[in-house]
């Protein structure tokens, strides 16, 4: 049997046996995957403490060829998270980071850049400012890499460019938003304005660089987080359990 090397990050860990550890991890190369460590809640054992939520660590382990559990061999800590303690806004967020990635992601199918996304997000909330922004930015990474991307550029309803109305309406239901002319008192739609639309569209594209230097408005707040948990409830089946912990200013 092989043995699979990469750079993982530890999105969970149970406790197995007296001395060992499930974990699961998300890598670079190999994508989501859960493992056996051997020995791991020894303190002076071979994975040296290195195997905390959060942590960024090389891996080496063992890829089993049935359903099983693959074994985890090595694991060499590159990077813990661990925000000041009086930020836990930021370590919410890193929870949250987690939870979509266990949510949204399948085993051993990798997606480079969600995992490039998340090792920046979780680097950049050493500062928790502008949390919606960053937080709303992987969300929609996240939506797109997995095909649940919603469409802000057209109506899901007669399908017109939304250029024109001043409130627009998001239908978590059908993915996208209604122009002015189409919303109904019986649809499920969540109002949004036409600048936060223009928000979504800007941080939605796989092109744009300069999302990190939006300030919304508390308004613009408001309306960015009830569309994400809209279409990210849709998408998991649930409301994220982590997300009811977050506060945005």
């Amino acid at each position: 049997m092989a043995a699979e090397k990469g750079t993982a990050l530890i999105l969970r860990v149970t406790d197995f046996s007296e001395t060992s550890r499930i974990v699961v991890m998300f890598s670079r190369e190999h994508g989501r995957f859960s493992a056996l460590a051997k020995g791991g809640r020894r303190l002076k054992g071979p994975f040296e403490s290195s195997l905390d939520l959060l942590s960024t660590c090389d891996v080496v382990f063992l890829k089993k060829a049935s359903s099983g559990l693959d074994l985890l061999t090595e694991a060499r800590l590159v990077h813990r998270f661990r925000p000041e303690p009086n930020q836990l806004n930021a370590l919410y967020a890193g929870y949250y980071v987690a939870e979509l990635i266990l949510g949204l992601t399948e085993d051993y199918d990798p997606h480079p850049e969600i995992y490039d996304e998340a090792q920046k997000l979780l680097e950049s909330l050493a500062d928790a400012s502008n949390l919606a922004i960053k937080l709303t930015r992987f969300e929609l990474i996240m939506l797109r890499e997995c095909g649940q991307l919603p469409d802000f550029e057209t109506c899901m309803a007669c399908g017109a460019e939304l250029t024109e109305g001043r409130l627009f309406g998001f239908w978590p239901g059908q993915g996208g938003m209604i122009c002015p002319s189409c919303q109904r008192e019986d649809y499920s739609q969540i109002p949004v304005h036409a600048g936060t639309a223009q928000l979504l569209r800007r941080m939605a594209s796989n092109e744009n660089t300069t999302w990190s230097r939006l300030i919304p408005s508390p308004q613009q707040v408001k309306e960015l987080r009830a569309v994400m948990l809209a279409a990210v409830t849709h998408t998991l089946g649930k409301r994220p359990n982590t997300l009811k912990l977050l506060r945005f200013q």
